[in-house]
Parts: C-alpha cells; structure tokens; sequence
C-alpha cells in the first residue's frame, strides 16, 4: 500500500520494471529510437541524474566513459538500479531526496540532467539555484517531461494513493517552453533552448525539453 511519497514511486518503478522493453538506450522522450540523445549533454566526463528510476540512462552514459551519479527517493529503484548495473565501474545510485542530497554535496559536474525525473517533482524556485551552483562554469543542465496541459501552468498535484487510500500526494511543475526559458534565465542561466519534440506520430504527445548551461564566468 502506498504510505508515502517514496512509495509510491517504488509501487511506479516496479510496474515498470515489469513492462520493461529490455532496451538500454539513452533518450529523452518517451519513445524508443526517437528524438535527440546524449549529444545534448556536450561531452562530459561528470554527470548527474536528478531521479534516475531503473538506471538505464546512467548506465547508457557511463558506458560511454562519463562518471555518473544517479539519485532517486525511490529505494526499490535505486537497488534494483544498483543489481542491474554492477558491473559497470562508472556509475553510481543514491537513495536520497534530490533537495537534501544537493544542499549537502560540495562536488561540482559538467552536466546534471533529468529524464522525466525529479526536475519536474521539484518546486523550480528551490532545484534550480541548487543545479546551478553544482555545475561546473560552462556546465549543461537538460531536462524533459510532458508537455503542459494547455492553460495548467505552475505547481499541479494528484493523490498518489487514490481518492480511497491515504493522504500521500505527489506535486510536478509544469510550464510551456517559455516559461521554463523565463525562470532559468531569472536563475542565471544562459545558453537557453526550450522546445516541444514531435511524437513519431503526430497524433500522439510530444515531449519538452530543455537545455541551459551556466555561465563559463
């Protein structure tokens, strides 16, 4: 039964684990073999991943030779992406909070990312001033998630228990490109490129990215 917010992204993370296509593969949307890849990171040789879930777009990156730390509230998920990357010396999964992990951490990376991962949970006017002090100058910061409901901007919620379980809710933030343009640049972002990715099919949703970097000075 889903107790907490915690809970519910395990309850999440071991549905998909039982759905999993088996494809590791590093993207953005929600398709597979569709849409940029990691060239959008620039090249770096640090990473991290702010709710990397099963891990696959970690280990992906730190087969390519990037030292990555993936973090996510979700201790099904971390362990079961710890197993499944064992092997592989380049990557690393943390049970943390994405707020408390980035208020205790003196380390910097070249990129910091999220896949529709803990970015879009996490109140924008707290993450990103936290983000941009943990990259390098010069650092990518890239992210993705749904594209807005038309009209349901900011702060939005649901009930992750259902209307007949406990109270455990679960918030995400959501914004049209522009607005996420605005606030990065408010945060002193620069190097800003926000845009919806078309579906395969353009009957279906697309996906939001975005990509800013901090500034070299």
């Amino acid at each position: 039964m889903t107790t907490s917010e915690a809970g519910f992204w395990d309850e999440w993370g071991a549905d998909r684990a039982s759905r999993n296509s088996g494809v590791r593969e590093f993207r953005w949307t929600q398709y597979e073999g569709h849409g940029p890849g990691v060239e959008l990171l620039g090249d770096p040789d640090s990473a991290l991943e702010l709710g990397s879930g099963a891990g696959d777009a970690a280990g992906a990156l730190a087969e390519r030779g990037v030292r990555v730390t993936g973090i996510d509230v979700s201790p099904f998920q971390c362990d079961q992406a710890a197993r499944h990357w064992a092997d592989q010396p380049n990557v690393e999964f943390v049970h943390t909070d994405v707020l408390d992990y980035l208020r205790a951490s003196t380390r910097r990376w070249d990129a910091i990312y999220s896949i529709w991962g803990a970015l879009w949970f996490t109140d924008p006017a707290l993450l990103l001033p936290l983000v941009r002090d943990h990259l390098e100058p010069g650092g990518h910061l890239v992210f993705s998630h749904a594209p807005p409901i038309p009209g349901c901007y900011g702060a939005q919620g649901m009930y992750a228990a259902g209307f007949h379980g406990r109270r455990v809710w679960v918030r995400r933030w959501a914004h049209e490109p522009q607005g996420w343009a605005d606030l990065l640049a408010a945060h002193g972002f620069t190097s800003i490129n926000a845009w919806v990715q078309p579906a395969p099919d353009p009957e279906l949703l697309g996906t939001l990215i975005v990509t800013a970097n901090r500034p070299r000075v």
